[in-house]
């Protein structure tokens, strides 16, 4: 009996050491843990250093906007942004609010009165980081209307639903106590329909210049309509103007038509100062700030030289990392450029 016990003993270390899978089999999987550490490191640090940012539409400013933010913020960093196309400033909201993978948004400012009755503490959650560029409002009318009171009753074009246009225009003929027919058509149907007289005016709310009126062959008589700024648009909207240096063919030498502008505003949630999507985002707010500069330079949008970092937006707080940037170098922006 102990010779065979012997002989069992031999044998299994004879196909142990005869069989090198065991072996093999643990280095493997060592090789294969080491492989998924690594992997998980750096899905980890690119993840740490990623901010969904939500745009626009693909013909809108915004999304062009939140593109050279990229740029600028993505160059030489582990940070990664990646800009979202979207249904507007207006769904951009409702995004940064409940869209996962969204931190940053581009959002109108007036889009807030739409949220605050589902969320009556709306300009809590939200806060500023930006104040980037104004969205003007146009107003532009065949011939024969010659007042914005000569609309009511008559087909007004907002553009499609979910863009800008769509939400403050009828926001605005609300507010200046005017009832159109509204209809939402993308503006090169409404257009040509304003050339054939199918309907009386279409109102744009974006960046001026607009190339279709900048650029387009209007008959004399079409004309954009003045809106005063008042006590009416204070919450939400500055004044501005049209004039001829952004519409030489339809305004002339020296006039201004007056109107309103909405504030466009890179906003992001009010994250907790201890979560990491705060930090996350505060990276951001850091290399965004830190390269300002390299947004004003030449193969970036012109209205970037406009833009002044300090400058608040109506009706939000300023994001706390952002701030706490601009506590930082408070001497440098006021020795230097705005």
């Amino acid at each position: 009996m102990i010779f065979i016990a012997r002989l069992a003993a031999i044998l299994v270390v004879f196909f142990a050491l005869a069989d090198p899978a065991p072996a093999q089999f643990r280095r493997s999987t060592d090789i294969l843990r080491s492989q998924n550490a690594a992997e998980a490191n750096v899905r980890d640090r690119v993840n740490a250093g990623t901010i969904g940012l939500a745009g626009g539409l693909l013909e809108g400013a915004p999304i062009r906007f939140a593109t050279e933010i990229a740029r600028a913020a993505n160059d030489g960093s582990d940070m990664h942004v990646l800009p979202i196309v979207t249904r507007g400033p207006t769904e951009n909201v409702n995004d940064l609010l409940y869209l996962r993978g969204v931190d940053a948004a581009i959002i109108n400012s007036d889009s807030l009165e739409e949220y605050k009755s589902q969320v009556p503490q709306i300009q809590q959650r939200i806060a500023c980081i930006l104040n980037l560029f104004p969205s003007e409002l146009h107003i532009f009318v065949r011939p024969e209307i010659q007042t914005l009171a000569d609309l009511a009753g008559k087909k007004v074009n907002f553009n499609t639903e979910g863009t800008a246009a769509a939400y403050t225009g009828p926001l605005i003929f609300s507010r200046l106590g005017i009832n159109v027919e509204k209809t939402f058509i993308p503006h090169p149907v409404a257009l040509e329909q304003l050339k054939h007289g199918e309907i009386a005016a279409v109102v744009f709310v974006t960046t001026k210049p607009v190339d279709a009126f900048a650029k387009g062959k209007w008959e004399p008589g079409f004309k954009f309509l003045p809106v005063e700024y008042g006590p009416k648009f204070a919450d939400y909207y500055l004044p501005s103007s049209l004039e001829s240096a952004d519409y030489p063919n339809l305004i002339a030498k020296d006039e201004r038509i007056a109107t309103i502008s909405v504030p466009t505003i890179l906003a992001t949630f009010n994250f907790r100062p201890d979560s990491p999507r705060y930090r996350r985002v505060a990276r951001f707010v850091d290399e965004l700030f830190d390269h300002i500069d390299r947004l004003r330079s030449p193969g970036f949008d012109a209205k970037w030289k406009e833009v002044n970092p300090s400058a608040p937006a109506p009706g939000l707080e300023r994001f706390r990392a952002a701030q706490e940037w601009l506590d930082r170098s408070a001497p440098t922006q006021q020795s230097g450029r705005p």
